[in-house]
């Protein structure tokens, strides 16, 4: 069975309509508190799915720039060693002495840029692991913010099943719940 809050509030929606037929003030409340609460559970069930794939898709970046900068010091390993090799050729002396001198001097240059190809990889790869984990963090507080929405319309049909206000109450009360955790996933960042 797949979770789809938008076809889940339209559902909501159509019952509590049809709850509303009956002429009861009381019902017609619910039945009202029923569709606002599927509205904002949809909404925040969205958004949930939003902060997910947020999530998965800097984490996906990051783990490239991360391969990015490996491969990048590993390219400024390996000029190292033509650096000191080079550089032990010239010191050895003879005809191509002073061409090996340049040579060496040429895989500093080459290093130099290399490494600040690698560093800013690497700082991308941190910016991007930062972005997910706020993504994460989010994600985390909006499941449980449209949790308590949907639990709250599961607590209005049992108002209007047995007609009493305290569940009705329970219910708005759960909202309030979710609606500050859905605070909290956006204010505490």
């Amino acid at each position: 069975m797949t979770h789809d809050p938008a076809l889940e509030a339209h559902e909501h929606a159509e019952h509590a309509e049809h709850a509303a037929h009956a002429h009861d003030p009381f019902i017609s409340l619910v039945s009202i508190t029923v569709a606002v609460l599927a509205v904002l559970a949809a909404s925040v069930g969205s958004l949930e799915t939003v902060e997910a794939g947020g999530a998965i898709t800097a984490a996906s970046e990051a783990v490239l720039k991360q391969d990015q900068a490996t491969d990048a010091w590993n390219e400024y390993q390996a000029d190292s060693l033509k650096k000191h090799l080079y550089g032990i050729a010239a010191a050895a002396g003879g005809p191509k002495a002073a061409e090996y001198a340049k040579t060496s001097k040429e895989q500093v240059d080459k290093q130099a840029e290399i490494r600040k190809h690698a560093l800013e990889d690497e700082a991308d790869r941190s910016k991007l692991m930062g972005e997910s984990r706020l993504h994460e963090h989010r994600h985390h507080w909006l499941t449980g913010a449209a949790t308590m929405l949907e639990i709250g319309i599961a607590i209005c049909t049992v108002a209007i099943i047995t007609r009493r206000r305290h569940f009705w109450l329970g219910s708005i009360a759960l909202a309030a719940a979710g609606l500050a955790l859905f605070g909290v996933a956006y204010l505490t960042t």
